[in-house]
């Protein structure tokens, strides 16, 4: 099965342009790797979850749900509301890609923030542009995470490298756009405080989720508007 047609020009095209990108995710990826062993998983399992969510946010949010004893379910929960965005980026998408069911839904398993990005570059949605960027993407997320899921196992303590504070520094970093605009900041606001309020007396994970769950104020003023 084809995904893209002969002329692969803007498949190179996006490769090319997400390639400074796929070097800063592959690092987030070997970090992921890392802290996945520490939180109890087995390299395998983490780098199937790589390969099956493809979403860094909602997986270290995950990771850091079961690194503090919480539960699995809270974990899923967790991961599926940071990426509910996706649903507004899935709707848009549905409209331009050609094909049957089975082409459509291959392609659509790379769209991401990065490679959204890519596709759409000048307002016009390019099928090949996603391909070419999402291929990239997708290789370096999953290959890097089997580099630090396996090389993680040499690791006793991750905090000794500093990579407990991983998981706040990339939601830091994953914060900031969202505060250009005013429903961004009101969820960072309902999140934070959601968190504070029920850290005392929650079970571990609890606090994250109720503040992932306060991400779904910012959906009407998402990259898919």
């Amino acid at each position: 099965m084809r995904l893209i047609s002969s002329n692969e020009s803007d498949a190179y095209a996006g490769a090319r342009a997400i390639a400074p990108v796929a070097v800063v995710i592959g690092v987030v990826a070997i970090v992921f790797g890392v802290l996945a062993r520490g939180a109890g998983l087995t390299a395998p399992a983490a780098i199937v979850m790589s390969a099956t969510t493809f979403a860094g946010s909602a997986q270290f949010a995950a990771v850091s749900v079961l690194a503090s004893s919480g539960t699995v379910a809270t974990a899923a929960t967790t991961a599926a509301l940071l990426m509910s965005r996706y649903l507004l980026m899935g709707s848009a998408v549905a409209q331009k890609l050609p094909g049957g069911p089975i082409r459509r839904f291959a392609l659509a398993q790379l769209v991401v923030d990065e490679t959204w990005g890519v596709a759409f570059a000048r307002r016009q949605f390019s099928e090949r542009r996603l391909f070419g960027a999402g291929l990239v993407l997708y290789a370096t997320h999953v290959g890097c995470t089997a580099v630090g899921a396996i090389g993680g196992m040499r690791i006793v303590d991750p905090t000794v490298f500093g990579l407990d504070a991983a998981f706040p520094a990339l939601f830091v970093v994953l914060l900031k756009p969202h505060l250009a605009n005013s429903s961004g900041r009101a969820a960072a606001v309902f999140g934070a405080t959601a968190a504070l309020l029920l850290t005392p007396f929650a079970p571990a994970g609890i606090p994250l989720l109720g503040a992932a769950a306060t991400s779904l104020l910012d959906l009407p003023a998402g990259d898919a508007s």
